[in-house]
């Protein structure tokens, strides 16, 4: 079934749809409970840590093309070396590296592969910490989310859960200023399972004192969010799907899609 709210996307200035997606759990959308508490995803869902991480690599890229002289096509290489050695990261914090210290080796490692002995390891530390520092300085709760976080901490449990590594997720926390919204904040790299491991879920419902069906989950996600909601059985599921793409065959189908987290209001009122 599709419920379709017939507004104005505040931002794209269109219609949008709010999608109720036919599943197994379909069932769960009618059963009476009163929702009490919303789980929300970090990144891409209330930040847009995608959109910094840009930013990032461009004032990335004017450091490295005012230091080596470097043609854009060689820096572009250098970036998207550094994009995959973070998308494919694999960080151990009980280590004797510290996080700082393997993204900087990430630079590092791109810039030699890339131009050899023209680089060296202070040139990778100044890309790692111009990188890390201009996307923090760029993260941001939008005047908008701040004020749909305050009215819905009026009426419901708020809480966040964020998967990645301690240090950088609480960064990102500090960095936007979002811990006076939340009753909790979990992060995943903080226990022995992150989403969409129902571990993790559980864990959020006893630190809110509220069970599975209590709760909607709310992110950008399919495969960690979307995934682990349907896993833990929360109340519904809604994923923010910001390009409003359909959902890949083979993946789990949550029960609301939208194109932004503001029009989340819109889902609850059908819960009520």
């Amino acid at each position: 079934m599709q419920f379709v709210h017939p507004a104005v996307h505040p931002q794209l200035n269109k219609l949008y749809v709010c999608e109720v997606t036919d599943s197994v759990n379909s069932s769960r959308l009618m059963d009476g409970n009163t929702v009490k508490a919303i789980l929300f995803d970090l990144d891409n869902t209330l930040i847009e840590t995608s959109r910094a991480g840009g930013h990032a690599i461009q004032k990335t890229s004017e450091l490295l093309k005012t230091t080596l002289a470097l043609d854009d096509d060689t820096i572009i290489t250098i970036c998207n070396k550094f994009k995959q050695k973070l998308q494919h990261e694999s960080f151990d914090p009980a280590a004797s590296r510290s996080i700082d210290e393997v993204r900087a080796g990430h630079w590092e490692e791109s810039l030699k592969e890339t131009v050899g002995s023209r680089s060296s390891p202070s040139l990778a530390a100044q890309c790692y910490y111009m990188w890390k520092n201009t996307r923090l300085e760029v993260l941001n709760l939008s005047p908008e989310i701040c004020n749909l976080l305050r009215e819905l901490r009026g009426r419901y449990k708020l809480l966040l859960l964020t998967n990645g590594i301690t240090q950088t997720q609480r960064e990102k926390v500090e960095a936007v200023g979002c811990e006076e919204f939340f009753d909790a904040i979990v992060v995943g790299g903080e226990h022995a399972e992150q989403k969409p491991f129902v571990s993790i879920f559980k864990l959020c419902f006893n630190m809110l004192g509220v069970e599975a069906m209590d709760c909607v989950m709310v992110g950008d996600s399919l495969d960690t969010d979307i995934q682990g909601g349907f896993n833990a059985e929360v109340r519904a599921t809604v994923w923010i799907s910001s390009a409003g793409g359909a959902v890949p065959d083979g993946s789990v189908k949550p029960d609301y899609t939208i194109p932004t987290v503001l029009e989340l209001p819109h889902v609850l009122e059908q819960l009520k």
